[in-house]
């Protein structure tokens, strides 16, 4: 018997009624797990705290959206475990369940007749004066921002200790294949096959007339500094929407492949560019 556990996003999934649909589907076929914070509704689960979820179960179903797997994302690939996404958000591009497909899709993921597809992720470090000061590893993107009452930042962006580029904006988006569609796309960067291994860098309101995204290559370490030209002022970085400090002055974001690979199961055979056009057209 398969151990799963199930997280719903509150917001997406009011009253928990998809939540519920799925758990009373499951509940003789799999040993389901829930955080204990939803204890106080009784479905028919185990509840534990929520760092426990990740050495009970061996498969994870999410309802949400894309941002309600990426929450989870880190924590899972660390344990190799597979997510499959219900889609209760507007577009979904990891969460290629719909609603009405939740009990085919869950009989498909009992039977085993499903593809586990690989992800890279990227490990992101925040360092001053070459000390580490923070760390996490992100499936999505990276962005370094303007702090408020900022009007803009210049950044620097080398890869291997080469110089790209300097920018001069908002901020600068690194994203991985699997962000292209994210933050990234709205800015102007380019869809990627999430089955590729590279980074697309692209600025935020860039104040150039010449600016454009640029492509690198997975292997190489990205570093992202602020120009001399703007000391004194801080920048934000955050990793999959959170916000991991900032840096100023003699700090740096420095960007790698991750050792890690986040595991996204996929039910069906709807292409990813099946998918871009579906909902992005």
């Amino acid at each position: 018997m398969k151990k799963i556990a199930i997280i719903p996003n509150n917001s997406k999934d009011l009253g928990l009624l998809n939540t519920k649909r799925i758990v009373t589907y499951l509940v003789d076929k799999a040993e389901l797990y829930m955080d204990n914070s939803y204890g106080v509704i009784g479905m028919n689960v185990n509840y534990v705290a929520a760092g426990e979820l990740y050495s009970k179960a061996e498969i994870f179903i999410v309802l949400g959206g894309d941002g309600t797997i990426l929450q989870c994302a880190e924590e899972c690939a660390k344990k190799h475990i597979p997510v499959l996404g219900i889609n209760l958000g507007r577009i979904g591009f990891m969460t290629e369940v719909e609603i009405d497909g939740i009990e085919d899709a869950v009989d498909r993921l009992l039977a085993g007749d499903y593809v586990i597809e690989k992800r890279m992720m990227m490990r992101v470090e925040i360092k001053k004066n070459n000390k580490l000061q923070s760390h996490c590893h992100a499936l999505n993107d990276v962005v370094v921002s303007k702090s408020a009452g900022i009007r803009l930042i210049g950044m620097e962006l080398y890869t291997d200790g080469q110089l790209v580029n300097r920018y001069i904006a908002d901020g600068l988006i690194i994203a991985t294949p699997t962000g292209s569609t994210g933050y990234s796309i709205s800015a102007g960067g380019p869809v990627v096959d999430p089955r590729m291994r590279l980074y697309v860098a692209t600025p935020i309101c860039a104040h150039m007339l010449s600016v454009r995204s640029a492509v690198l290559p997975a292997e190489k370490k990205i570093v992202i500094k602020l120009d001399d030209t703007y000391a004194g002022c801080d920048a934000i970085v955050s990793a999959d929407g959170d916000v991991q400090g900032c840096i100023k002055d003699a700090a740096e974001v420095v960007i790698s492949k991750s050792e890690y690979e986040f595991e996204l199961i996929k039910i069906g055979n709807q292409s990813f560019y099946d998918t871009v056009l579906k909902k992005l057209s």
